[in-house]
């Protein structure tokens, strides 16, 4: 099954202010991945083509790298997950759009795992960076609350790691 999942946000801000988020990932004080919710993204090296890591049990290479503009993750696992996913900064309208995409084709039990666990977990988790990176870029953004299946995902993931 093909996967294209897009999720973005047009900022009132210059490009580059944007692609300075993309730029911290994986930081200390990381100003885009909402590690203080999620598992905290990872690398074995600094961030830049080559380097593996990744977050939680999702593993992925960083394929393509253009600072401040673009980088892409390419996955390892979870099997049965072939393809991608990257934030892009792209010039907008009304200022500056931060955009992920994921992109890939599903195959075995990610099949059906994709639309009924990963899908809404990884919804949740990037409206939650979404949220963050417009509170650093200076709005006063709330965390949207998460969806019962997704809080129930949580739960269940929680139980079974203890």
């Amino acid at each position: 099954m093909l996967v294209e999942n897009v999720h973005g946000r047009t900022f009132p801000v210059e490009c580059g202010r944007v692609g300075e988020l993309i730029d911290g990932l994986a930081t200390r004080e990381d100003p885009l991945w909402p590690h203080e919710r999620w598992p905290a993204m990872r690398f074995d090296r600094a961030l830049g083509v080559g380097a593996t890591g990744g977050h939680g049990p999702v593993r992925y290479h960083v394929t393509e790298y253009e600072p401040a503009h673009r980088i892409r993750f390419t996955f390892i696992r979870p099997r049965g997950l072939h393809g991608y996913h990257e934030w892009e900064v792209r010039p907008a309208r009304a200022g500056c759009e931060l955009r992920h995409v994921l992109a890939a084709d599903t195959t075995g039990l990610t099949v059906v795992s994709w639309p009924l666990v990963w899908r809404p977990m990884h919804d949740a988790l990037i409206e939650d960076a979404l949220d963050k990176a417009a509170r650093n870029l200076g709005a006063a953004v709330e965390a949207a609350p998460w969806t019962w299946h997704v809080r129930a995902l949580r739960r269940a993931a929680t139980v079974a790691l203890n």
